[in-house]
C-alpha cells in the first residue's frame, strides 16, 4: 500500500474517533449549562413543580410503594420460615 494512502487513512480515523468523542460529550457538557445554573435553580423548580412532580412519581414508583420491599419473596420467606 502506498505510504501516502496509509496516512491519509490513519488520519481518517483519528477524525472518526474525534466526531464520536464530540458526540458523546456534547450533551453532559453542554445540555445543563443552558437549563440550570445557580441563579436560576431555585426559579425552575418554582416554574416547573407539577412536571417536576409527575416525573419523580412516576408509575413504576408508585406501583413499587405498596410492595414489601423484597427482590426474591420466596426465597426469603423460604429462609425465614421456623422449622
Amino acid at each position: 500500500m502506498n505510504p501516502d494512502v496509509r496516512y491519509v487513512e490513519q488520519i481518517l480515523k483519528l477524525l472518526r474517533i474525534f466526531y464520536v468523542f464530540i458526540l458523546l460529550m456534547r450533551f453532559p457538557c453542554l445540555g445543563l449549562i443552558n437549563r440550570v445554573n445557580k441563579a436560576n435553580r431555585g426559579m425552575g423548580v418554582l416554574e416547573n413543580k407539577e412536571e417536576g412532580e409527575r416525573y419523580a412519581e412516576h408509575g413504576l414508583r408508585k406501583f413499587l410503594r405498596t410492595r414489601p420491599p423484597e427482590i426474591m419473596p420466596t426465597v426469603n420467606h423460604f429462609f425465614s420460615e421456623d422449622k
